[in-house]
């Protein structure tokens, strides 16, 4: 489900100004400004503003705000249960039961201009087909845009995993790169490959800084992970061990007071 020019229906609690758009200058006054309502595009206050707005709505239709993602929107009837989770202008949402489902279009129809309600397939670079026998996520389709948006497409093929052995470090005497291109380039493999990580001692043989990595699943499914260098240098694998837990355990509370958010409370103790 998406809202249509989101944006638009927030309320400005700050006195914002404007000058006179091209085409409706008030001949009389060309020099007065106009004062903003409601948000516009393009605004600092315009995201928080929408958010506000959104989270006062589905309050007011008695729908419970999450405890940790304050993005996460909650409604139960007895033994149903509702949940939509709010991504800028773009809403996931379900129900144990299809009666809540299409009452909370009404909802948001009779309120906002909505478009693109129906089954989820294709959500924040990930296609989503749901079956069956269980619902299955690729990363296709981003992939391939990302070949041809940086014009890979002729480009040599080579062999992955690469070489564990090998030991990269920078190249001082190298040719610079277009650091907006590298960075965008980066960064769109790193959110391809998200849920691969993996850990190390002193990997980084210019710093000699550890990575930490981990990888939290519910039952069988993996549902949150993470890959990051530390902050610090680590005297041995064991220290190096104690911070990637530390961050492991983190993220361990996040998930069980998502569950509890769910309704799901877990009684016994979690394993790390």
């Amino acid at each position: 489900m998406d809202v249509k020019s989101a944006f638009l229906n927030g309320f400005l609690q700050e006195e914002v100004f404007v000058e006179q758009p091209k085409g409706f200058v008030d001949a009389h006054h060309p020099n007065h400004v106009y004062r903003l309502k409601k948000a516009l595009y393009g605004l600092k206050q315009a995201p928080r503003a929408w958010y506000e707005r959104l989270t006062q709505f589905l309050v007011d239709n008695n729908y419970t705000r999450g405890s940790v993602d304050k993005t996460l929107f909650i409604k139960r009837d007895n033994d149903e249960l509702f949940i939509a989770q709010i991504y800028v202008d773009d809403i996931v949402f379900g129900s144990t039961n299809n009666t809540k489902v299409q009452q909370f279009v009404d909802v948001m129809s009779h309120e906002f201009e909505m478009s693109l309600v129906g089954e989820l397939s294709y959500f924040l670079g990930l296609q989503i087909r749901q079956m069956n026998d269980g619902i299955f996520i690729t990363q296709a389709k981003y992939a391939k845009n990302l070949v041809k948006k940086f014009g890979l497409e002729k480009a040599k093929h080579c062999d992955t995993p690469m070489s564990t052995t090998l030991k990269l470090s920078k190249d001082a005497s190298g040719k610079s790169v277009e650091q907006t291109l590298y960075r965008g380039m980066i960064g769109s493999l790193l959110y391809l490959t998200a849920s691969f990580s993996d850990a190390d001692w002193a990997g980084n043989c210019d710093d000699r800084k550890s990575t930490s990595g981990g990888c939290f699943f519910l039952g069988n499914n993996l549902v949150s992970w993470f890959c990051k260098k530390q902050n610090s240098i680590s005297l041995s694998t064991a220290e190096a061990e104690y911070i990637a837990a530390g961050s492991g355990c983190t993220q361990l509370l996040w998930m069980k007071q998502m569950l509890v958010d769910y309704g799901f409370n877990q009684g016994t103790l979690t394993l790390l």
